[in-house]
């Protein structure tokens, strides 16, 4: 749907536009670039996705989807 997609890396939620497999998630350990340009690791962990969001990757993600700032 976007050309981004979500993964916990270092204790916050971020976006990335690497590839990925389809219909899944990145893996744990996998390494993305993230929109706030960013090169971490991620950790898909059953905790990761309760972590707060990256402010500024969400702020990238919005611009990308075309959906205006609050």
């Amino acid at each position: 749907m976007y050309p981004f997609h979500w993964a916990p890396c270092a204790g916050r939620r971020h976006a990335s536009l690497d590839d990925h497999p389809q219909g899944r998630a990145y893996p744990s350990g996998a390494e993305v670039t993230t929109l706030c340009g960013q090169e971490l690791v991620t950790d898909c962990s059953e905790f990761g996705w309760f972590w707060d969001t990256c402010p500024e990757c969400y702020a990238e993600a919005r611009r990308l989807a075309g959906i205006a700032a609050p």
